[in-house]
């Protein structure tokens, strides 16, 4: 019987642990797809449109060309007034002359201005520019941002709970350090004595034998026979029914002899999942300066691989730019020359924009009491102090 048994519970526990993750993976996988569909839209959109020079650009050439011949061979006289006119000169050229449609906006160019969307990055450096293109641009952020950030809550919980549980493991083993400390050998010794005590007074009622129910029940002797022999014998068949039956799972009983039962109890449990969202991160208590510091060394070592394949950037300049990813501000400063090798860092931008958003309520928190705390001391300040008159 425990063989048999072993499969159907290995079987169990993978059904409860695939329903226990299935509404995590449905959630990443639908905006891995949402980003897909985007990227394949984009590309298809933006990227075969035909580049077609207006009287603008033509302009602008003559006007660069004016300059150039202008410049005469003292340069040092010349600079100052060359380098204004080239400047207010390039403030009017339009930035799509100088793109190629075709290599900006390719599936993975794509895929990262899809990414920049519905994280609400939006770097800047790559945009639509075809009329279709905005406004596909405009619904795809109004269905992308929203299941961004239900991407956001479901992994906050996920994060929220490791955090919490991580803490409350350091603080139990810090008290405890701190016990053993202040713990000399002598109390110690009559804690345990106490302990030891306290766990001897403690007895354990074995069940009772068939005679010493015969004979506990001597209010039964008055009735007649025929009643009395009944209810001993009733009685003691529940009482070897108790010993000898163990407790079943009628739950299970119900689930083997019909199945849709399982699977609705199954489909119900995956429903409250789902409204169990965003509920851990609520109750995440956790120091502020705790949060920073796994912000600083998160952001630290993306810092550290990211100049590998980005030559224009050392460890300071990734550092800020991931901190501007993370934080959606994205001015779009810096430029990344392989945008393709970042998009492999999705996750790590989907789980640090997660950190941030995390430390953001937390420090909204702090705030918030310290609000009520300023409120409330004017308040009592301001509030007359009561004058007793005599009677």
């Amino acid at each position: 019987m425990a063989t048999a048994s072993q499969p159907l519970r290995g079987k169990t526990a993978c059904k409860k642990i695939f329903w226990a993750v299935f509404p995590h993976a449905c959630f990443i996988l639908s905006l891995v797809i949402y980003a897909f569909l985007g990227a394949l839209m984009f590309s298809h959109i933006e990227g075969s449109r035909k580049v077609t020079f207006r009287g603008e650009y033509k302009t602008f050439l003559q006007n660069l060309t004016y300059l150039a011949r202008k410049l005469s061979d003292n340069v040092t006289e010349n600079e100052k007034m060359f380098k204004n006119d080239i400047h207010e000169l390039f403030n009017t050229a339009d930035p799509d002359w100088f793109i190629n449609p075709e290599e900006r906006w390719s599936f993975f160019g794509s895929l990262f201005f899809c990414c920049t969307v519905f994280t609400t990055v939006g770097y800047g450096n790559t945009y639509p520019v075809t009329r279709i293109g905005k406004y596909l641009c405009m619904l795809y952020a109004l269905f992308g941002i929203p299941l961004m950030f239900l991407v956001l809550t479901d992994m906050g919980d996920i994060l929220a709970t490791v955090l919490s549980k991580s803490y409350n493991e350091f603080r139990k083993v810090q008290s405890k350090i701190q016990a053993s400390k202040l713990c000399s050998g002598s109390t110690c010794s009559k804690r345990n004595e106490l302990k030891s005590r306290a766990q001897s007074k403690i007895v354990i009622n074995e069940p009772l034998t068939i005679m010493e129910v015969l004979r506990s029940q001597s209010g039964t002797k008055r009735r007649p026979v025929k009643y009395r022999n009944v209810e001993l014998f009733e009685m003691l068949i529940a009482r070897e029914n108790e010993n000898k039956q163990p407790a079943r799972n009628k739950s299970m009983e119900r689930w083997s002899s019909c199945p849709e039962l399982a699977r609705e109890k199954a489909v119900s449990r995956v429903i409250k999942n789902f409204d169990k969202i965003g509920k851990e991160l609520e109750k995440l208590d956790v120091p502020i300066v705790l949060m920073v510091l796994v912000i600083f060394v998160y952001i630290s070592c993306a810092a550290a691989i990211l100049p590998n394949w980005e030559r224009n950037m050392d460890f300071q300049e990734a550092f800020y730019f991931c901190f501007i990813t993370l934080t959606t501000i994205g001015f779009g400063d810096t430029k990344l020359e392989h945008p393709k090798f970042f998009l492999f860092f999705s996750l790590y931008i989907i789980i640090g924009m997660e950190i941030v958003f995390i430390a953001f309520k937390l420090g909204q928190d702090r705030l918030i009491v310290l609000y009520k705390k300023v409120i409330s001391f004017c308040a009592e300040k301001k509030m007359p102090s009561k004058k007793i008159y005599p009677k």
